[in-house]
């Protein structure tokens, strides 16, 4: 019988009509495995992933398949992005046996859940083969299968061991993490590595305070140079905005299509940041568009944003968005047809399999006289008018704490940053408007979203979907991320509210994720018990759980003045610090907040009337050092202790500026602040 027709997970309803016996994660699947005498099959993946479709397909849709996987196991059915820490703990069981990781992810496990082989996407005839022989070494060599099992555990554990070296993150550090990932750097395409390239969203986020703090011109360049390469590549979405989770070859091309809530979160958060501080039109233009792709493609109304759309339409890889030469002339005419091939590099050979092309922007148009920008945005919408009409990929509409955190962060820097460039004399000043509109709405019911239906008596579940949340426990990035969430849309909004919710979840993770000497579990202490309790400090696809609450511990440390806050940060940060010189690509959330330490953080209250037009809180946000905190509003604002004891000057506006809990006199004048922040 398959247990999954009432599960929240998009992923795991892809599978609710397989021949396969599913069970979701749950201590009745192993109860089954141990009354039955049989190994578990644990498969983990996630609704957007192509090989996970393709795995599926061969395989768990077979009933020949089917047969063999219940006749021999207890098959158990895991969404990755819902169960993070099931994840984590057979993937690294999984490197720890292959040497490399993925998804679809194919475990088999004593019924204990102590795992004995591991792998990742099978061809069909393989995977028959792999379930007789493991069908047959559980019966037939038993003992080697536990021993197997205990090295695998006794592995995993030392992988995932706290308590490790620590060391102060200071700038020696940080500039030599600087420096190696300039010698990793893609000079040619920007980015770092070869094929497959993903977009180094959190290494150019910490390239941008380490330009910011150090002046370092190479950090800029290479930050800019990436920024241009993906928002004119493939991997970018030349139509609607939003980027696809990564390019296939090194030139940013081919992407693979599935569009994730956290990378396009992160990547706003890039333009955004390098728009505020070098002006550039291209990064203005794409963190608006990709604003816009937030709000209206991923984000449920009353709800938060969805997770991810899919990379297959219709089972086929990239159906919805790439296009022929004859196609562009069919949407737009001969003439137009051709201007468009041109501009986005369709040819007839393609780019794309079976002549297909990848629409990529051939040259800068951000630059370009008026009447060649208003010819291709003509065109971008047309074209997309065209694309709408055909099959649109599926899309992964649970809600996830953490990446929703992200997002929230993103759209309010997003946000001031669109404030303080505000200009009624832009050509697209209306489209603007229009965009920092919608995400505001977005970007609000995200969070009361997160606060009152993610928090269950005082703590974080994970997931939800279609306004339900679901089971299971939200993780330490969870907390993390929803706390530096809170904390920016304290300083965009001056609510106290938000300021008392992050604190809470601070609170919360300091007392049920804390592991030996600074460091940070990514399970809570009275979470569910796994075969080992996983720690990883490093950055992926997304924050680390360590990363992410020292990003929030030093925000709301800024903005309460509570130094309890930033000691923890401190510690934490040293047990990553060891990383951060040799691995800084791993790394790159924790380097950032390390540039916002070592920088003060700047703690700037603007008391004014007029928090959204006093030219004193635009300076201020547009020239804030790295990661400082910036409010606004009227002296002694309640629940807002930056703005607390802080009077106006002579009644005048005055602006506060305050480096790590040590103050400056108020200063009334523009020029005084942005002296002051220099």
């Amino acid at each position: 019988m398959n247990r999954l027709a009432d599960a929240t997970s998009p992923y795991l309803l892809q599978h609710k009509d397989n021949p396969v016996d599913w069970w979701p994660w749950s201590d009745e699947a192993f109860a089954e495995a141990k009354r039955r005498d049989v190994p578990v099959l644990i498969s983990v993946g996630y609704a957007a992933c192509h090989w996970c479709h393709v795995m599926a397909h061969e395989s768990f849709e077979n009933e020949q398949v089917g047969a063999l996987m219940n006749d021999n196991f207890v098959s158990i059915k895991v969404d990755r992005e819902e169960r993070p820490d099931v994840d984590a703990v057979y993937m690294t069981a999984t490197q720890a046996m292959t040497g490399q990781g993925g998804w679809p992810m194919t475990v088999f496990a004593t019924p204990d859940g102590t795992p004995f082989f591991c792998g990742t996407y099978f061809p069909r005839p393989n995977f028959v083969q792999l379930l007789q022989s493991v069908a047959t070494a559980w019966r037939e060599q038993r003992e080697a299968v536990l021993g197997q099992g205990a090295a695998v555990v006794e592995a995993i554990g030392g992988a995932q061991a706290v308590g490790g070296p620590t060391a102060p993150l200071d700038a020696p550090l940080l500039d030599a993490a600087a420096a190696r990932l300039a010698s990793e750097y893609d000079a040619t395409n920007g980015g770092f590595g070869g094929a497959p390239k993903f977009p180094p969203h959190m290494n150019l986020l910490f390239l941008l305070r380490h330009h910011q703090r150090t002046g370092d011109p190479r950090s800029l360049e290479i930050t800019r140079h990436t920024a241009e390469a993906m928002a004119r590549g493939g991997i970018y979405d030349q139509l609607a905005g939003g980027f696809a989770r990564y390019s296939v070859d090194a030139q940013w091309t081919v992407p693979h299509f599935e569009k994730m809530l956290y990378d396009n979160a992160l990547l706003l958060r890039v333009y955004t940041q390098l728009w505020r501080l070098t002006g550039d039109p291209l990064a203005r233009r794409v963190a608006r568009d990709t604003a816009r792709f937030l709000a209206d493609e991923l984000h449920r109304p009353g709800q938060g944003f969805a997770s991810a759309l899919d990379a297959d339409t219709e089972g086929v890889e990239g159906l919805t968005y790439a296009w022929t030469p004859a196609q562009l002339v069919e949407a737009l005419g001969e003439e137009d047809g051709r201007f468009a091939a041109d501009l986005f590099t369709v040819t007839e050979e393609g780019t794309f399999e079976h002549g297909m092309s990848v629409l990529k922007l051939a040259r800068d148009v951000d630059d370009a006289a008026p009447e060649v920008r208003a010819r291709w945005q003509q065109v971008v919408g047309r074209l997309l008018a065209a694309r709408d009409t055909r099959p649109q990929p599926a899309l992964d509409d649970k809600v996830v704490a953490a990446w929703n955190g992200l997002a929230i962060t993103a759209i309010a820097e997003f946000q001031q940053v669109a404030a303080v460039y505000a200009s009624p004399q832009d050509e697209d000043a209306n489209l603007m408007d229009g965009v920092t509109i919608v995400a505001d709405g977005a970007m609000h019911q995200a969070a009361e979203h997160l606060a009152t239906v993610h928090l269950v008596d005082g703590r974080l579940r994970r997931v939800s979907r279609d306004g339900k949340v679901g089971e299971p426990a939200g993780v330490l990035e969870d907390y993390g991320c929803v706390a530096e969430a809170f904390c920016a849309l304290h300083q965009l909004t001056g609510e106290g509210r938000w300021l008392t919710l992050a604190g809470e979840l601070l609170d919360t993770a300091l007392a049920h994720f804390a592991a030996p000497g600074g460091a940070f579990y990514d399970t809570a202490d009275d979470a569910e018990r796994l075969v080992a309790r996983p720690a990883d400090p490093t950055d992926n696809a997304t924050p680390s759980g360590r990363s992410a609450l020292i990003a929030g511990l030093v925000a709301y440390s800024a903005l309460t003045g509570e130094t309890r806050y930033r000691e923890a940060a401190e510690a934490a940060l040293g047990t990553v610090a060891p990383i951060v010189g040799k691995h800084p690509r791993f790394t790159g959330y924790a380097a950032m907040v390390g540039e916002a330490l070592l920088s003060g953080p700047y703690e700037i209250a603007v008391v004014t009337d007029d928090p959204a037009g006093d030219p004193l809180v635009a300076a201020a946000r547009r020239h804030a050092p790295p990661g400082a905190v910036v409010v606004a509003g009227r002296p002694d604002q309640p629940g807002v202790p930056l703005l607390a004891d802080r009077p106006l000057v002579e009644g005048q506006s005055a602006a506060y500026v305050c480096r790590g809990f040590v103050c400056r006199r108020p200063v009334t004048s523009v020029e005084d602040l942005v002296a002051e922040l220099g």
